[in-house]
């Protein structure tokens, strides 16, 4: 009896040449978007580690925008969901990026659901 080797297609979203190779890339580019009274940042791209979690991303702007703890902070992935703080940077970006980028909008109010 043979062997079949079998492959999975990669996914539609991957995040570039790392996604078709089946690598881990080692940093991910992180695009910072403010919305509605938000302040926005002096520079507004970032390359953040792909293992970080996004409660990592979330405390990282945070201090750029000199933000306690106890403000609100509104985060979220392409101006649609706010992910869990435990999920990767790496998984973010492989399922919602846009031409290898993972999009953060952030606001001070409630945005979107």
């Amino acid at each position: 009896m043979s062997e079949s080797a079998t492959s999975s297609p990669a996914p539609a979203s991957a995040a570039g040449s790392a996604a078709v190779t089946g690598k881990q890339p080692n940093k991910i580019v992180v695009r910072f978007k403010s919305i509605g009274n938000a302040p926005i940042l002096k520079k507004s791209v970032y390359k953040i580690s792909s293992t970080q979690r996004f409660q990592a991303l979330i405390m990282f702007l945070r201090k750029e925008l000199g933000y306690k703890v106890s403000e609100p902070l509104f985060v979220y992935v392409n101006s649609a969901f706010s992910p869990a703080p435990d999920e990767t940077v790496y998984n973010l970006v492989r399922c919602f990026g846009l031409d290898s980028q993972l999009t953060i909008n952030y606001a001070t109010t409630p945005a979107w659901g």
